[in-house]
């Protein structure tokens, strides 16, 4: 079925960041697909959801056919799916690497890649794909997080060249700690030494990441591409 509606595809939706993003571009009209490895809690008008790891290329792979099938087109796909690990990296067991690069890297990856597929149909597309302010802050304990969202914001700017010629525009964001389940284990002295880093003293919200996606997916932005903006005035 083809739709005259906005297509978006949001990646870890099952709670978090990705959740309000679902909800929020479902109640401005958009037609939402999003994705996780367990099912979420909630339902919405308007949203499908998707059982699937981004890390595995064939349940990618069907996800986006199951796209094209019921829509014949994706406009939007913001890369929401990450992991993170806060540990010192003496104490930093292999298996942590493959866990955040897998789904942090690999993930991305494959979303980027056969969303591009099937945006290139109409030549018009927006990707947003999600790094954080530990990558310029270079902090510790965050050595794998860092250098693998590190690996996206490089990712971020190379898929901007290659992708620019069919429409298809590739940008990144970089939020600050959020009152979500990926900084919950973070000891509060560690967040705070964060934010006192920051040139906007506060944690941040989920308005602040939706504000800068709002700005890369308008069909006005057309001209920005390769871009990443940190939040909370990192440089």
């Amino acid at each position: 079925m083809t739709t005259d509606q906005q297509v978006v595809l949001i990646t870890g939706t099952r709670k978090g960041i990705g959740r309000f993003l679902a909800e929020r571009f479902a109640h401005s009209g958009a037609l939402v697909e999003g994705c996780s490895r367990e099912p979420p809690d909630w339902s919405l008008e308007g949203y499908t959801h998707h059982l699937a790891d981004v890390a595995d290329e064939a349940q990618v792979k069907a996800m986006m056919t199951s796209i094209a099938r019921r829509h014949g087109r994706l406009d939007i796909v913001i890369n929401n799916a990450g992991v993170a690990a806060m540990n010192h990296s003496l104490l930093t067991p292999i298996a942590s690497l493959d866990r955040i690069f897998d789904t942090n890297v690999r993930g991305t990856f494959l979303v980027c890649r056969e969303a591009a597929r099937l945006m290139q149909r109409r030549r018009f597309g927006r990707i947003v794909n999600v790094s954080t302010v530990a990558v310029p802050l270079r902090l510790e304990g965050e050595a794998l997080y860092a250098a693998s969202k590190s690996a996206v914001e490089t990712l971020t700017r190379i898929l901007a060249r290659e992708f620019g010629p069919l429409g298809i525009t590739v940008n990144a964001i970089g939020p600050t700690p959020i009152e979500t389940d990926l900084i919950r284990g973070v000891p509060p002295d560690k967040i705070q030494k964060i934010v006192d880093s920051l040139a906007i003293r506060r944690l941040g919200r989920f308005e602040d990441v939706a504000n800068v996606i709002d700005f890369f997916v308008r069909p006005e932005s057309e001209y920005v591409t390769g871009q990443v903006i940190y939040l909370g005035g990192v440089s």
